[in-house]
């Protein structure tokens, strides 16, 4: 709007009341920059700001198979079946139906480098701890609010059905730039109770950089909450120093 063609001179009650309903006009379009002044640049959405990369390759991001607490030796996993953990760790896996589908996790970004995964497992109690590294340039708050919303999901696999529910603990653990804690339980719809699985899982984000560690158990077992909380410290120690 060019105030000086539409404002009329003079200097009347009525034309300065025009001026100023030109200016007010001009307002609230330059966001209260002030009258006959403009604003630079283009407004950019939350969602589309740039993550910061963090340098180093994932697998020089893991913790090293000794810093793992003593009953879970320690491998690294071969990319084919890191990529197959990381399904299994959010109850859903490659090429599963969800219910609601907007549950369903994203597909892995284009082009991006492949997560690293290492995995100690504790043979006597049936249960694993697994770290994954990966990288992402999804905004930490956009997995929040999918969990969030996605309390309890109905999961179709390779002809199996199964019920996963996920609950955000109040507590999240500390250090990495954003972060939640999750219980999280997968209940097939046959196979029997010996099948349930039961998660307590940590993710935090820094940088472009996605930490989870998991503790995973089959049955009645629970979770080692406190494994996790190490290894996720240990985790989040490594990918700051890198």
């Amino acid at each position: 709007m060019n105030v000086a063609e539409t404002t009329p001179t003079g200097t009347g009650p009525r034309a300065r009341t025009r001026r100023v309903l030109g200016c007010a006009a001009v307002v609230s379009v330059v966001a209260l920059a002030g009258c006959g002044q403009s604003i630079s640049g283009t407004p950019v959405a939350e969602s589309a700001l740039a993550v910061r990369h963090i340098d180093g390759a994932l697998a020089d991001l893991l913790p090293a198979p000794q810093q793992f607490p003593a009953r879970y030796p320690a491998v690294v996993l071969p990319p084919q079946a890191a990529a197959a953990a990381a399904g299994d760790l959010d109850g859903v896996g490659a090429g599963a139906t969800v219910s609601p589908a907007t549950c369903t996790p994203p597909d892995p970004e284009a082009d991006a480098e492949p997560a690293a995964v290492m995995v100690g497992s504790d043979d006597a109690s049936r249960a694993t701890l697994t770290v994954e590294v990966s990288r992402t340039a999804e905004q930490f708050a956009r997995l929040r609010d999918r969990l969030g919303g996605c309390e309890q999901i109905r999961v179709g696999r390779a002809g199996a059905e199964s019920t996963v529910t996920t609950v955000l603990d109040k507590t999240v653990p500390a250090g990495a730039d954003d972060a939640v804690s999750l219980r999280r339980t997968v209940i097939p719809d046959v196979g029997g109770a010996g099948l349930t699985q039961t998660m307590q899982t940590s993710i935090g984000q820094i940088g472009d950089v996605r930490i989870t560690v998991t503790s995973m158990t089959f049955g009645a077992g629970q979770p080692d909450g406190a494994a996790v909380e190490e290894m996720f410290a240990t985790a989040v120690r490594g990918v700051r120093g890198s």
